[in-house]
C-alpha cells in the first residue's frame, strides 16, 4: 500500500481510501465489520463517513476498537449552526467509539463558513479542535466555486470534491490549486456515481495526480478485493487505456447526472438521483437490478412530475431534471419491453 500526506496535515493516508457511504446498505453488522476489517488488514488506513450515512459511523466504530489509533477517520456534519454542529460531533464521537476525529468536514454547505460568522460553524470547529475532539478541518461540496473559495481561504486543511476521468479543465485547475496551497484533495465519485464501469482506467487516471486521494465507495468484499489488487499492481495509463477513457468521455459529453441526490426530496417522490441517469445505468451496469417491479413503479412516478423546478434549484450542476426525466422514462420502458421479449 502506498501512503501520502493529506495536504499540509500530518496525516499519512493510504492512496486507496475507503468510502463508507455504501456500508450503510450492508444489513448484517458482522458482514459490515468484516468488510471494514479486511480493508484495514489490506493496508487501507483512511476511512470516510458522515452523520448523514445512517449507521455507517456506528459500523466503523464497531470495527476498530483497539486499532483506533492505527486508522485515520474522517466524518462530516451537515449542520447549519454551530450549536447543531457541536451536537453532531458528540453523536459521531459516540458512534465511532473514539474521543477524537482526525478530519471533521462540513458536509456540502451552501456557503464557505468563516470565523465570526453568524452561523457559528467555523467557530464551533475551532473550539472542538482546541478541545482535542478534532485534529483537522475540512469541507466537502459539489460546487467548484465554493471548494475553490475554501481552498483559497487558508481556513481548511482538506477539501472533498467529485473528481474522475470525466472531469474538465476547471477541475484539474482546482487540483493544482490544492497542491499549491497544500490543501488535501479528497476525490469523491471517482467512478462518477456508478457511470464509469472501467475501474482500472478510473484507478490509473486518478493515480497520476500525486496530491489526490480517492475514496472508493465499497459495499462488497469483491469490490474491496478489486481495489486492493489494483493497489498492489497499479495499471499503467497506456494508450489502450487512454483510448477507452476518451470513448467514455465522448459518450458522456455534456451535462450528466452524477447521482449525488441533492435534488431530493421530490414532492412527487420521484427518485431523481437515479431516474435521471437511468439510460446510462441500464447501459453501464447489470440491468436486472433496475428492472424489478419496485423500480418499474418508481420510474412510473415520473408521469406525476409537476415540473415545480425545486430539484433544479438544489442541483449543484445546474441540471433541469424535469426536462430530461420523460426521455429516461420512455427509454426505460422500451428497454424493459425488449428485455422481457428476449427472456
Amino acid at each position: 500500500m502506498e501512503y501520502i500526506s493529506l495536504g499540509r496535515t500530518s496525516l499519512m493516508v493510504s492512496r486507496t481510501a475507503f468510502g463508507a457511504l455504501p456500508v450503510q446498505r450492508v444489513s448484517a453488522m458482522s458482514e459490515a465489520v468484516a468488510l471494514i476489517r479486511a480493508a484495514y488488514e489490506g493496508g487501507i488506513n483512511f476511512f470516510d463517513t458522515a452523520r448523514a450515512y445512517t449507521d455507517s459511523e456506528y459500523k466503523l466504530g464497531k470495527a476498530f476498537g483497539q486499532t483506533r489509533r492505527d486508522v485515520i477517520i474522517a466524518t462530516k456534519s451537515g449542520a447549519r449552526t454551530g450549536e447543531a454542529l457541536t451536537r453532531d460531533l458528540e453523536t459521531s464521537l459516540g458512534n465511532l467509539q473514539t474521543d477524537y476525529i482526525d478530519l471533521y468536514q462540513l458536509h456540502n454547505p451552501s456557503f464557505v463558513p468563516v470565523p465570526g460568522g453568524e452561523d457559528g460553524l467555523y467557530d464551533a470547529l475551532v473550539e472542538a479542535k482546541k478541545a482535542g475532539k478534532i485534529r483537522f478541518i475540512g469541507l466537502t461540496n459539489h460546487s467548484r466555486q465554493l471548494v475553490t473559495e475554501a481552498t483559497q481561504s487558508g481556513l481548511y486543511d482538506a477539501v472533498q470534491y467529485p473528481f474522475s476521468y470525466l472531469s474538465d479543465e476547471g477541475d484539474l485547475a482546482l487540483v493544482r490549486l490544492c497542491a499549491e496551497k497544500e490543501v488535501g484533495f479528497i476525490a469523491m465519485k471517482a467512478l462518477a456515481g456508478g457511470l464509469i464501469s472501467h475501474v482500472p482506467g478510473a484507478f490509473a487516471w486518478v493515480r497520476q495526480f500525486e496530491n489526490v486521494v480517492p475514496i472508493w465507495g465499497i459495499q462488497r468484499m469483491k469490490e474491496l478485493e478489486e481495489f486492493l489488487a489494483l493497489e498492489k499492481n497499479p495499471p499503467a495509463l497506456d494508450e489502450t487505456m487512454r483510448t477507452a477513457i476518451e470513448a467514455d468521455r465522448v459518450s458522456l459529453a455534456g451535462s450528466f447526472c452524477r447521482g449525488c441526490g441533492y435534488c431530493l426530496p421530490c414532492p412527487s417522490n420521484i427518485p431523481i438521483n437515479n431516474a435521471n441517469r437511468m439510460r446510462e445505468l441500464l447501459r453501464r451496469s447489470p440491468p436486472a437490478q433496475w428492472l424489478t417491479e419496485e423500480w418499474q413503479e418508481l420510474m412510473g412516478r415520473i408521469e406525476h412530475c409537476t415540473k415545480c423546478g425545486s430539484c433544479g434549484t438544489r442541483c449543484p450542476y445546474g441540471l433541469r431534471p424535469w426536462e430530461t426525466l420523460p426521455g429516461h422514462l420512455a427509454d426505460y420502458r422500451e428497454f424493459l419491453k425488449n428485455y422481457s421479449e428476449k427472456k
